[in-house]
């Protein structure tokens, strides 16, 4: 009971029994609220925060106690009024009991309302409220994926019609494609970069690019928002065109903006065409699910803050109901400039969601049955690999295969998920996962083949001014000056030998090798080709018997060898002219059980035996 105290301001000629009145009258007022949890209009504010209630009569001060709960329910005044009802009626104590009963029920349902002037965080606590949230519990065998598809994908409309066939099948098989990454239209990259260096010339012209995303519009009678959309992108295309017409300008930043057309286009097309056929998507562009980029143009890496970016978005404001199906390639920098990621960039966008939003499997459909033993456009027996590492992946991108760049696999390991190659062509086929692996648990003596061409390799010896320490330091520093990256390398005291890829300029090879003659003697090979196998190194001593056995066998040299730091690759530096042979008949001992070196071992022992 709060303690009050009252004084009275009333002149000493007042009736003393008036005075009592009215006091006893306030008293009885003040209790029966307190009583009822109620309060009046004029006390409310009192009763609710511990206040003071003041008036011209009289002063009521009381102790702070806790705040009054009241039950859904909007106003003071239907506060008094309930429990003036409640106070009149007469109910025996059963129907009392029952009342409060529900009463408790009717508050665990309560809803409190935020202010609209809350925005955003309004709505997160109206939600709340409703104990509705954004991301659903999901079954057990429900399987959370990002989709990411390239250009020859969904090269025209046919394509895009089984792409979204084949995502919507893939639901009915209990996955949930929380992304899907869209590469732009077929070859539309490459016409967007013909119109630019066309533009350059004073001819803007992209009747061709817009006659493909039409023509997908057409025969999917899309919705008349979507065709707007599309015609609005490439409207805005060709007026950037005309920019760079006039004033024969075609910057990095220009050059990132004219490109994204692509993707944002297909992306459109591809999420109309999906609600079309049932399935509920929404087009994004890809900085609106938290894609950031520094300001590095043409080849821009994700800024750190965007993992954080892409996780709250696809938690607070994507349904996981809905596939949001997101630009590849392209991002905004700081600025809010769109950048693109370089090579490989649509990968690492589908593995940069996939990993922020720790998904169950990151998919990256091709035109091949996953990762294969060998290129199957010169071994026609290449075989599909079930698994790899991380590491053996990285390696064989590296080293020319057509698998995710290296970058693209980074956000993946970090997390270890798992990124499995499927063929669109093919879905049955379940392709390779490329993920981590326990030590031993694989018992290939060889994963797969792959290769470079048309390398160059540069044997340096110092000519003895230099110390080792002086001489290595100084030969890296001048590659360093002149951004000439190196492939392989083998190195000794004195000397080393590397190879560069033929994405070197020669102006930067020929100015190198002018600071190299300084304090070296410089030899440059030209037409020679890297022949990687993605091997178990800790049997190095087994694969390089076979290897070198069948080297011998067909007269194959080889100029330089690296059994690198990253114990799943052993590399030969070979002639152009003999790469193919190597391939085919390692190939052959290594995959295809008819290995012509175990063939000549047993003709050897039949020999033996018959002496």
């Amino acid at each position: 009971m709060p303690t009050m105290t009252y004084s009275t301001s009333c002149h000493h000629d007042v009736f003393p029994r008036r005075i009592f009145l009215s006091t006893t009258l306030l008293l009885l007022l003040l209790v029966s609220a307190r009583s009822f949890n109620i309060a009046t209009p004029t006390t409310s504010a009192a009763f609710l925060h511990g206040g003071t209630f003041s008036s011209t009569h009289s002063t009521v001060t009381r102790k702070k106690v806790p705040s009054p709960t009241f039950v859904n329910v909007p106003s003071s005044f239907s506060s008094l009024r309930m429990a003036t009802e409640e106070e009149d009626s007469s109910k025996n104590d059963d129907e009392e009991e029952k009342e409060a009963e529900e009463e408790e029920e009717a508050e665990s349902e309560d809803v409190s309302i935020p202010p609209s002037s809350a925005g955003s965080d309004a709505i997160e606590g109206y939600r709340s409220g409703l104990s509705i949230s954004r991301t659903s519990s999901r079954e057990n065998d429900v399987i959370e994926t990002v989709m990411k598809f390239g250009g020859s994908s969904i090269a025209n409309a046919e394509r895009i019609d089984h792409v979204a066939h084949l995502i919507k099948d893939q639901i009915q098989s209990n996955y949930r494609p929380r992304a899907v990454i869209c590469s732009a239209m077929g070859k539309t990259t490459n016409s967007l970069l013909s119109a630019g260096d066309f533009a350059l010339e004073g001819r803007v012209n992209i009747d061709a690019i817009r006659t493909l995303h039409m023509a997908a519009c057409d025969e999917f009678d899309l919705p008349k928002n979507t065709r707007e959309e599309v015609n609005d992108l490439l409207d805005e295309c060709e007026d950037l065109l005309n920019g760079v017409r006039l004033i024969q300008e075609l910057s990095p930043k220009s050059l990132d903006q004219l490109v994204s057309y692509g993707e944002r286009c297909s992306v459109r097309i591809m999420a109309s065409r999906l609600n079309q056929i049932g399935v509920p998507a929404q087009a994004f562009d890809s900085w609106d699910v938290g894609i950031f980029t520094d300001s590095n143009f043409g080849d821009a890496r994700l800024l750190a803050s965007s993992e954080q970016a892409i996780a709250n978005t696809f938690e607070n404001r994507i349904d996981p109901n809905v596939v949001a199906v997101v630009t590849g390639f392209i991002g905004h920098d700081p600025n809010g400039r769109i950048t693109t990621l370089g090579r490989g960039g649509s990968d690492l966008t589908a593995t940069a969601i996939g990993a922020a939003c720790r998904l169950d499997e990151i998919q990256v459909w091709k035109d091949v049955d996953g990762i294969l033993t060998a290129d199957p456009r010169l071994v026609a027996n290449a075989i599909p690999v079930p698994d790899v590492s991380y590491e053996e992946a990285s390696e064989l991108a590296y080293f020319g295969a057509k698998v995710l760049h290296p970058i693209a696999m980074q956000p993946a390991m970090k997390y270890g998920v798992p990124v499995r190659v499927k063929n669109s062509y093919n879905p049955s086929a379940e392709g390779t996962v490329i993920k981590k692996k326990v030590k031993g648990e694989d018992q290939r003596l060889v994963t797969a083949i792959t290769c470079k061409r048309d390398i160059k390799l540069l044997d340096i010896q110092s000519n003895a001014m230099l110390g080792s320490y002086g001489f290595l330091a100084t030969v890296f520093g001048d590659f360093e000056k002149h951004r000439l990256s190196v492939d392989v390398l083998a190195s000794s005291e004195v000397s080393v030998s590397l190879t560069l890829d033929k994405k070197q300029s020669a102006a930067d090879v020929d100015a190198v090798m002018k600071d190299l003659v300084t304090y070296a003697s410089v030899s440059l090979a030209e037409h020679r080709s890297i022949l990687t196998l993605i091997a178990d190194v800790e049997r190095s001593s087994d694969v390089l018997a076979t290897v070198f056995r069948v080297f011998s066998q067909q007269g194959i040299q080889v100029e330089m060898m690296s059994q690198g730091a990253s114990k799943v690759n052993i590399s030969f530096i070979l002639r152009d002219d003999q790469l193919d042979d190597a391939i085919m008949n390692l190939h052959y001992c290594f995959f295809e059980d008819r290995c012509i070196v175990n063939q000549d071992t047993d003709k050897e022992k039949e020999e033996a035996l018959y002496l």
